[in-house]
Protein backbone atom coordinates (compact mmCIF):
# COMPACT_ATOMS: atom_id res chain seq x y z
CA UNK A 1 0.00 0.00 0.00
CA UNK A 2 1.69 2.94 -0.82
CA UNK A 3 0.74 6.95 -0.24
CA UNK A 4 0.96 9.99 -2.44
CA UNK A 5 1.70 13.07 -0.86
CA UNK A 6 -0.94 15.92 -2.39
CA UNK A 7 -0.53 18.54 0.22
CA UNK A 8 2.45 19.87 -1.39
CA UNK A 9 -0.30 21.75 -3.74
CA UNK A 10 -1.94 23.55 -0.50
CA UNK A 11 1.68 24.79 0.52
CA UNK A 12 2.79 26.47 -2.81
CA UNK A 13 1.03 29.22 -4.31
CA UNK A 14 0.23 28.05 -8.13
CA UNK A 15 0.66 30.46 -10.99
CA UNK A 16 -2.59 32.30 -11.57
CA UNK A 17 -4.09 30.98 -15.11
CA UNK A 18 -3.96 33.39 -17.71
CA UNK A 19 -6.18 31.14 -20.07
CA UNK A 20 -9.93 32.57 -19.65
CA UNK A 21 -12.81 31.67 -22.36
CA UNK A 22 -13.90 35.31 -23.05
CA UNK A 23 -12.55 38.93 -23.65
CA UNK A 24 -12.05 41.27 -20.25
CA UNK A 25 -13.88 44.32 -21.29
CA UNK A 26 -11.26 47.52 -21.38
CA UNK A 27 -13.46 49.22 -18.45
CA UNK A 28 -13.16 45.97 -16.25
CA UNK A 29 -10.56 45.41 -13.42
CA UNK A 30 -9.09 42.09 -12.71
CA UNK A 31 -7.31 40.53 -9.56
CA UNK A 32 -5.73 37.54 -8.48
CA UNK A 33 -7.10 36.90 -5.02
CA UNK A 34 -6.58 34.17 -2.66
CA UNK A 35 -8.75 33.37 0.90
CA UNK A 36 -9.44 30.37 3.28
CA UNK A 37 -12.59 29.25 3.60
CA UNK A 38 -14.34 27.82 7.05
CA UNK A 39 -12.49 24.09 6.67
CA UNK A 40 -9.18 26.35 6.22
CA UNK A 41 -8.12 25.51 2.21
CA UNK A 42 -7.30 27.99 0.38
CA UNK A 43 -9.81 29.23 -2.52
CA UNK A 44 -8.55 31.32 -5.51
CA UNK A 45 -10.62 33.75 -7.18
CA UNK A 46 -10.60 36.90 -9.88
CA UNK A 47 -12.25 39.59 -8.25
CA UNK A 48 -14.08 42.00 -10.98
CA UNK A 49 -14.49 45.51 -10.34
CA UNK A 50 -15.03 48.47 -12.87
CA UNK A 51 -12.21 50.68 -13.63
CA UNK A 52 -13.55 53.50 -12.52
CA UNK A 53 -15.78 52.35 -9.23
CA UNK A 54 -15.56 55.05 -6.67
CA UNK A 55 -14.02 53.11 -3.71
CA UNK A 56 -14.64 55.75 -1.12
CA UNK A 57 -18.52 54.39 -1.26
CA UNK A 58 -20.06 51.06 -0.85
CA UNK A 59 -20.86 48.99 -3.38
CA UNK A 60 -23.28 45.71 -3.40
CA UNK A 61 -21.56 42.54 -4.57
CA UNK A 62 -21.80 38.79 -5.77
CA UNK A 63 -20.40 35.35 -5.57
CA UNK A 64 -20.23 33.48 -8.78
CA UNK A 65 -19.80 29.78 -8.91
CA UNK A 66 -19.14 27.64 -12.03
CA UNK A 67 -20.45 24.71 -13.49
CA UNK A 68 -19.97 21.29 -11.87
CA UNK A 69 -16.35 20.30 -12.68
CA UNK A 70 -16.07 24.12 -14.12
CA UNK A 71 -13.78 26.97 -13.18
CA UNK A 72 -13.43 30.57 -12.74
CA UNK A 73 -11.92 31.43 -15.91
CA UNK A 74 -15.37 30.01 -18.11
CA UNK A 75 -18.48 31.24 -17.20
CA UNK A 76 -18.50 32.79 -13.60
CA UNK A 77 -15.61 35.05 -15.26
CA UNK A 78 -18.02 36.00 -18.04
CA UNK A 79 -20.89 37.14 -15.67
CA UNK A 80 -18.52 38.71 -13.41
CA UNK A 81 -17.09 40.62 -16.67
CA UNK A 82 -20.62 42.00 -17.73
CA UNK A 83 -21.63 42.88 -13.83
CA UNK A 84 -18.43 44.63 -13.06
CA UNK A 85 -19.48 46.69 -15.55
CA UNK A 86 -22.91 47.13 -14.28
CA UNK A 87 -21.72 48.59 -11.05
CA UNK A 88 -21.23 45.46 -9.08
CA UNK A 89 -17.91 44.07 -7.10
CA UNK A 90 -17.81 40.41 -8.17
CA UNK A 91 -15.46 37.34 -7.32
CA UNK A 92 -15.42 34.54 -9.59
CA UNK A 93 -14.03 31.66 -7.69
CA UNK A 94 -12.55 27.78 -8.16
CA UNK A 95 -14.15 25.43 -6.02
CA UNK A 96 -12.10 23.28 -3.56
CA UNK A 97 -9.97 21.10 -4.94
CA UNK A 98 -10.22 21.98 -8.70
CA UNK A 99 -8.80 24.34 -10.82
CA UNK A 100 -5.26 26.93 -8.99
CA UNK A 101 -7.75 26.32 -5.09
CA UNK A 102 -6.49 24.25 -2.62
CA UNK A 103 -7.42 20.88 -1.19
CA UNK A 104 -6.33 17.41 -1.96
CA UNK A 105 -7.03 14.87 -3.10
CA UNK A 106 -7.73 16.90 -6.51
CA UNK A 107 -11.18 16.35 -8.36
CA UNK A 108 -12.94 15.42 -4.83
CA UNK A 109 -16.72 16.85 -4.69
CA UNK A 110 -18.19 17.47 -1.79
CA UNK A 111 -21.73 19.15 -1.19
CA UNK A 112 -21.18 20.31 1.74
CA UNK A 113 -17.63 21.99 1.13
CA UNK A 114 -18.57 23.20 -2.31
CA UNK A 115 -22.02 24.55 -0.66
CA UNK A 116 -19.39 26.53 2.02
CA UNK A 117 -17.21 27.71 -0.51
CA UNK A 118 -20.00 30.23 -1.65
CA UNK A 119 -19.96 31.56 2.14
CA UNK A 120 -16.57 32.10 2.28
CA UNK A 121 -16.95 34.23 -0.87
CA UNK A 122 -19.51 36.19 1.10
CA UNK A 123 -16.85 36.47 3.98
CA UNK A 124 -13.82 37.78 1.61
CA UNK A 125 -16.32 40.12 0.10
CA UNK A 126 -17.66 41.43 3.36
CA UNK A 127 -14.03 41.82 4.08
CA UNK A 128 -13.91 44.52 1.38
CA UNK A 129 -14.22 48.34 2.38
CA UNK A 130 -15.55 49.32 -0.46
CA UNK A 131 -18.59 46.16 -0.26
CA UNK A 132 -21.87 46.54 1.66
CA UNK A 133 -22.20 43.35 3.75
CA UNK A 134 -25.72 44.10 3.67
CA UNK A 135 -26.14 43.75 0.13
CA UNK A 136 -24.67 40.68 -1.09
CA UNK A 137 -25.85 37.86 -3.70
CA UNK A 138 -24.82 34.91 -5.27
CA UNK A 139 -24.69 33.52 -8.51
CA UNK A 140 -24.83 29.42 -9.26
CA UNK A 141 -24.56 28.25 -12.49
CA UNK A 142 -24.97 24.76 -13.29
CA UNK A 143 -24.41 22.39 -10.51
CA UNK A 144 -23.24 25.17 -8.29
CA UNK A 145 -26.86 26.68 -8.51
CA UNK A 146 -27.64 23.95 -5.99
CA UNK A 147 -24.76 24.77 -4.11
CA UNK A 148 -25.19 28.75 -3.74
CA UNK A 149 -28.90 27.77 -2.85
CA UNK A 150 -27.83 25.38 -0.24
CA UNK A 151 -25.41 28.02 1.64
CA UNK A 152 -27.98 30.29 1.27
CA UNK A 153 -30.27 27.70 3.22
CA UNK A 154 -27.88 28.67 6.78
CA UNK A 155 -26.17 32.04 5.29
CA UNK A 156 -28.66 34.44 6.29
CA UNK A 157 -26.20 37.44 5.11
CA UNK A 158 -26.71 35.97 1.14
CA UNK A 159 -29.51 38.31 1.07
CA UNK A 160 -30.51 37.67 -3.09
CA UNK A 161 -30.23 34.91 -4.81
CA UNK A 162 -29.93 33.63 -8.47
CA UNK A 163 -29.56 30.33 -10.58
CA UNK A 164 -28.87 29.65 -14.06
CA UNK A 165 -29.33 26.29 -15.99
CA UNK A 166 -29.46 24.74 -12.14
CA UNK A 167 -28.89 21.70 -11.52
CA UNK A 168 -29.10 19.78 -8.36
CA UNK A 169 -26.44 17.47 -8.51
CA UNK A 170 -27.79 15.25 -4.62
CA UNK A 171 -30.93 15.07 -6.47
CA UNK A 172 -29.04 14.30 -10.41
CA UNK A 173 -27.03 11.63 -8.35
CA UNK A 174 -29.64 9.15 -7.19
CA UNK A 175 -31.85 9.43 -10.61
CA UNK A 176 -32.30 5.72 -10.67
CA UNK A 177 -34.53 2.77 -9.39
CA UNK A 178 -33.74 1.36 -5.90
CA UNK A 179 -32.49 -1.83 -7.69
CA UNK A 180 -30.25 0.32 -9.59
CA UNK A 181 -29.08 2.49 -6.60
CA UNK A 182 -28.22 -0.30 -4.91
CA UNK A 183 -25.72 -1.81 -7.50
CA UNK A 184 -24.38 2.13 -7.81
CA UNK A 185 -23.56 1.59 -4.31
CA UNK A 186 -22.00 -1.46 -4.13
CA UNK A 187 -19.63 -0.18 -7.27
CA UNK A 188 -18.48 2.58 -5.70
CA UNK A 189 -17.74 1.09 -2.24
CA UNK A 190 -15.61 -1.72 -4.38
CA UNK A 191 -13.83 0.99 -6.00
CA UNK A 192 -13.02 2.33 -2.34
CA UNK A 193 -10.98 -0.32 -1.74
CA UNK A 194 -9.08 0.06 -4.63
CA UNK A 195 -7.97 3.51 -4.10
CA UNK A 196 -6.92 2.99 -0.84
CA UNK A 197 -4.70 -0.19 -2.25
CA UNK A 198 -3.58 2.31 -4.71
CA UNK A 199 -3.04 5.66 -2.21
CA UNK A 200 -4.88 7.59 -4.07
CA UNK A 201 -8.88 8.29 -5.54
CA UNK A 202 -9.36 7.24 -9.37
CA UNK A 203 -10.38 9.88 -11.09
CA UNK A 204 -11.23 9.79 -15.21
CA UNK A 205 -11.66 12.75 -17.07
CA UNK A 206 -14.34 13.41 -19.21
CA UNK A 207 -13.00 15.69 -22.05
CA UNK A 208 -9.40 15.59 -23.85
CA UNK A 209 -6.52 17.74 -23.11
CA UNK A 210 -6.45 19.72 -26.16
CA UNK A 211 -9.69 20.62 -27.76
CA UNK A 212 -11.84 18.58 -30.05
CA UNK A 213 -12.49 19.46 -33.45
CA UNK A 214 -15.51 17.85 -33.22
CA UNK A 215 -18.36 15.74 -30.73
CA UNK A 216 -17.34 12.17 -30.67
CA UNK A 217 -19.66 9.99 -32.61
CA UNK A 218 -20.92 8.04 -29.51
CA UNK A 219 -21.93 11.15 -27.33
CA UNK A 220 -25.64 11.68 -27.51
CA UNK A 221 -27.89 14.32 -26.00
CA UNK A 222 -26.91 16.40 -22.90
CA UNK A 223 -23.17 14.44 -23.15
CA UNK A 224 -22.61 15.77 -26.63
CA UNK A 225 -24.16 19.32 -25.37
CA UNK A 226 -21.40 19.47 -22.52
CA UNK A 227 -18.42 18.45 -24.98
CA UNK A 228 -19.47 20.95 -27.24
CA UNK A 229 -18.60 23.71 -24.74
CA UNK A 230 -15.62 21.53 -22.29
CA UNK A 231 -14.38 19.50 -25.05
CA UNK A 232 -14.12 22.26 -28.05
CA UNK A 233 -12.75 25.19 -28.33
CA UNK A 234 -16.08 27.50 -27.08
CA UNK A 235 -15.08 26.30 -23.20
CA UNK A 236 -12.65 24.24 -23.29
CA UNK A 237 -9.71 25.00 -19.96
CA UNK A 238 -7.10 22.51 -19.03
CA UNK A 239 -8.47 23.03 -15.35
CA UNK A 240 -11.98 21.90 -16.81
CA UNK A 241 -11.47 18.70 -17.97
CA UNK A 242 -14.62 16.93 -16.50
CA UNK A 243 -15.61 14.91 -14.00
CA UNK A 244 -14.42 13.86 -10.27
CA UNK A 245 -13.20 11.31 -8.28
CA UNK A 246 -15.45 8.24 -8.95
CA UNK A 247 -16.07 7.80 -5.02
CA UNK A 248 -16.97 11.54 -4.86
CA UNK A 249 -20.27 10.41 -5.61
CA UNK A 250 -20.64 8.90 -2.67
CA UNK A 251 -21.44 12.07 -0.94
CA UNK A 252 -23.74 13.40 -3.25
CA UNK A 253 -25.98 10.16 -2.99
CA UNK A 254 -25.55 10.68 1.12
CA UNK A 255 -26.51 14.24 0.68
CA UNK A 256 -29.75 16.04 -0.21
CA UNK A 257 -28.40 20.39 -0.87
CA UNK A 258 -32.17 21.66 -0.91
CA UNK A 259 -33.93 19.78 1.86
CA UNK A 260 -34.58 23.82 3.15
CA UNK A 261 -35.22 25.37 0.60
CA UNK A 262 -38.17 27.11 1.88
CA UNK A 263 -36.45 28.48 4.90
CA UNK A 264 -34.24 31.23 2.13
CA UNK A 265 -37.83 33.21 2.71
CA UNK A 266 -38.35 35.81 2.59
CA UNK A 267 -35.13 36.41 0.72
CA UNK A 268 -35.70 36.29 -3.06
CA UNK A 269 -34.40 33.88 -5.47
CA UNK A 270 -34.59 33.84 -9.49
CA UNK A 271 -34.38 30.94 -11.08
CA UNK A 272 -33.21 31.04 -14.64
CA UNK A 273 -33.47 28.83 -17.32
CA UNK A 274 -33.56 28.14 -21.04
CA UNK A 275 -36.56 27.15 -22.72
CA UNK A 276 -34.82 23.81 -24.25
CA UNK A 277 -32.89 23.19 -21.71
CA UNK A 278 -32.26 19.50 -20.28
CA UNK A 279 -31.90 20.63 -16.68
CA UNK A 280 -35.78 22.86 -16.87
CA UNK A 281 -37.04 19.94 -14.41
CA UNK A 282 -34.66 20.93 -11.37
CA UNK A 283 -35.29 24.84 -11.70
CA UNK A 284 -39.18 23.81 -12.00
CA UNK A 285 -38.74 21.42 -8.73
CA UNK A 286 -36.94 24.45 -6.48
CA UNK A 287 -39.13 26.91 -7.88
CA UNK A 288 -42.34 24.68 -6.51
CA UNK A 289 -40.65 23.51 -3.60
CA UNK A 290 -39.29 27.14 -2.23
CA UNK A 291 -41.45 30.05 -0.67
CA UNK A 292 -42.19 33.43 -1.98
CA UNK A 293 -40.42 35.40 -2.86
CA UNK A 294 -39.10 33.45 -6.03
CA UNK A 295 -39.36 34.10 -9.63
CA UNK A 296 -39.07 31.23 -12.86
CA UNK A 297 -37.37 32.98 -15.97
CA UNK A 298 -37.63 30.90 -19.18
CA UNK A 299 -34.76 32.31 -21.79
CA UNK A 300 -36.67 31.39 -25.30
CA UNK A 301 -35.04 29.18 -27.71
CA UNK A 302 -31.84 28.30 -25.18
CA UNK A 303 -30.27 25.22 -24.43
CA UNK A 304 -28.77 24.61 -20.65
CA UNK A 305 -24.67 25.33 -21.98
CA UNK A 306 -26.41 28.54 -23.71
CA UNK A 307 -26.47 30.18 -19.87
CA UNK A 308 -22.41 29.78 -19.19
CA UNK A 309 -21.69 32.07 -21.87
CA UNK A 310 -23.47 33.47 -24.37
CA UNK A 311 -24.08 37.01 -23.83
CA UNK A 312 -26.98 37.19 -26.20
CA UNK A 313 -28.86 34.99 -24.60
CA UNK A 314 -27.92 35.55 -20.57
CA UNK A 315 -30.38 38.10 -19.98
CA UNK A 316 -27.94 40.40 -17.95
CA UNK A 317 -30.57 42.90 -17.71
CA UNK A 318 -32.68 40.83 -15.80
CA UNK A 319 -30.11 39.83 -13.28
CA UNK A 320 -28.82 43.31 -12.81
CA UNK A 321 -32.35 44.50 -11.93
CA UNK A 322 -32.85 41.87 -9.68
CA UNK A 323 -29.57 42.34 -7.88
CA UNK A 324 -30.81 46.17 -7.32
CA UNK A 325 -33.83 45.67 -6.93
CA UNK A 326 -32.93 43.43 -3.76
CA UNK A 327 -29.20 44.78 -2.39
CA UNK A 328 -30.65 48.01 -1.75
Amino acid sequence: MKFIDFMGFNRRRKKMSEIYTFELNENVKREHVFYNNRYGIQLAADLYTAKDLDKNKKHPAIVVGPPYAGTKEQGPGVYANELAQRGFVVIAFDPCFMGESGGAPRHVSSPDIFSENFSAGVDFLGMLPYVDRERIGTIGICGSGGFSLSAAQVDTRIKAAVTCSLVDMSAASKMASPTELLAEKKRLNEQRWVDFENGYPEYIPAFPKVPADSIPEELEGAKAEYFSYYGMKRGHHPHALGNFTTTSKLSLINYDLLAHIDEISPRPILLIAGENAHSMAFSETVYANAKEPKELYIVPDAIHIDLYDDVHKIPFDKIENFFKENLK
